[in-house]
């Protein structure tokens, strides 16, 4: 498998489980894959180096924007 997407509670693990998380979808980047994460947490969106962005604009209306560290 290339690629993964993950759409879950980050926001529900503690600190030292957060960083467990992340350090294992670091280790699965590094070998190529690419992993996709859906994430509302601060802490995750600070270590992902490409992210994009989805803005509501109004009715039903979003902008994208494809933001690099």
């Amino acid at each position: 498998m290339e690629s993964l997407f993950i759409d879950e509670d980050f926001g529900l693990l503690d600190s030292s489980s957060l960083v467990m998380a992340v350090s294992v979808l670091e280790q699965l980047q590094a070998t190529g894959r690419r992993v996709g994460v859906i994430s509302h947490v601060d802490e995750l969106k600070e270590r992902i180096a490409v992210k994009v962005e989805v803005t509501p604009v109004d009715r039903g209306r979003s902008t994208v924007q494809v933001v690099t560290a």
